[in-house]
């Protein structure tokens, strides 16, 4: 057959001997199906997977700064520092404690004549104002009836007592003529303290009724020295003795307070006693010497932060009531901390972290714990142990190429 192919081919004619020689060879038979069934030919092939251009999942690594970017970037190695701590509060100028008064009337009136005008300055015991009261008059009235029937009824008692003594009075009558007594006194001593309560003089009521000298008439005085900063009542003013009715404010200017927040991480750095300096904005570059006088014994849940006290010298009478202030309290000596620079830490959701240099220009995010060091420092109290080298300019820049890597 091959032979009949070859002479074929030679003779560049293709003859019926030819298809058959080529249809009945191994190869031949192969070619045929092929061309003849085209899908056949991966029959005999194994099954491939389909490549696919689907990204497979990548584990997010710790974010890089491209280098056009890189110069932008500067770190620093942890180590522990020894820097003065300067602690910084914010707060306001309030009166000082047991050093002012909210003075309101203990008992209804008119006001006959006020004697205190706003910015005087009052001694303690000094009049401010003076009020006609009716309840004087009528709590008198009652005391000279609870004293005379007092004085009837020691009479009695002792005319009781001598009979008794005598044999002419049974026990009995004795008895209640002491009972009678019991009474009298306890109502006069009832009258007594009532007018006490309207700040009429002791001395006054301890006269013989003849020589006492009470009228309606009630001086209202200062209960401390100092300056009369608010008044809220006018010559003919009915006053209600409401305790809620301030009808003047005397404080000692000399010496105030600032109230300051103290975060609870800075609590360890702060004790009574401490010195501290008060500055604010009207007055720049001048400071206040004060002394830390109280710390607070409850957290603020909203703010967690503690309240402090500190009181400052006002001799001048620059500082007033109610301004904004800042409190620099210092802390002591130097202390080993390990610090980084404040723009260093970031903060998201009220978590802050840094970023820890890796090798090939990788950056790690890293919780961390800090408290106050000094204006541009901050303690690391938990998340950097020395040695580590964290990024101090640029952290912001990182967090930007965290945000863009896929899967952030």
């Amino acid at each position: 057959m091959r032979k009949v192919q070859v002479e074929a081919q030679v003779e560049g004619t293709h003859t019926l001997v030819e298809v058959w020689s080529l249809l009945t060879s191994a190869s031949g038979l192969t070619l045929a199906l092929a061309l003849a069934f085209p899908g056949l030919s991966a029959c005999d092939r194994t099954e491939q997977p389909a490549s696919s251009n689907a990204a497979t999942p990548k584990v997010q690594s710790a974010p890089s700064v491209p280098t056009d970017l890189q110069s932008r970037v500067d770190t620093m190695v942890v180590e522990y520092s020894s820097v003065k701590v300067a602690l910084q509060l914010a707060g306001r100028i309030i009166y000082g404690e047991d050093r002012f008064s909210k003075i309101s009337s203990p008992l209804q009136g008119r006001v006959v004549e006020v004697r205190a005008k706003l910015g005087d300055h009052v001694k303690a015991g000094d009049i401010l104002l003076v009020i006609d009261s009716p309840d004087i008059s009528a709590a008198y009235s009652e005391f000279v009836k609870e004293a005379s029937e007092m004085e009837y009824a020691t009479r009695a008692y002792e005319l009781a007592k001598d009979l008794y003594e005598n044999k002419a009075l049974p026990q009995k009558d004795l008895k209640q003529a002491e009972n009678d007594l019991i009474k009298a006194r306890a109502e006069f001593r009832r009258a007594k303290e009532r007018l006490l309560s309207l700040r009429v003089p002791a001395g006054e009521l301890d006269k013989p009724l003849a020589d006492q000298k009470i009228t309606s008439r009630f001086d209202m005085k200062s209960q401390l020295a100092g300056t009369v900063v608010e008044r809220n009542v006018t010559p003919g003013q009915s006053v209600n003795g409401d305790p809620t009715q301030v009808l003047f404010i005397v404080a000692d200017l000399d010496k105030l307070q600032v109230a300051a927040d103290l975060y609870e991480r800075d609590l360890d750095l702060v004790k009574v006693g401490q010195v501290a300096a008060v500055t604010v904005e009207a007055y720049q570059g001048v400071s206040f010497p004060a002394v830390l006088s109280a710390i607070g014994d409850v957290v603020d849940p909203t703010t967690r932060t503690i309240k402090v006290r500190a009181m400052v010298d006002n001799e001048t009478h620059k500082l007033k009531p109610e301004m904004f202030a800042r409190l620099n309290i210092d802390v002591g000596d130097t202390t080993q901390f390990i610090a980084v620079p404040r723009e260093a830490v970031l903060e998201v959701d009220g978590k802050e972290f840094v970023y820890v240099a890796q090798v090939g220009n990788q950056y790690v995010k890293r919780p961390v714990k800090t408290a106050t060091a000094s204006n541009d420092q901050v303690r690391i109290l938990e998340g950097l142990v020395p040695g580590e080298r964290v990024v101090t300019k640029g952290a912001v820049l990182i967090k930007g190429q965290e945000t863009k890597a896929p899967g952030a």
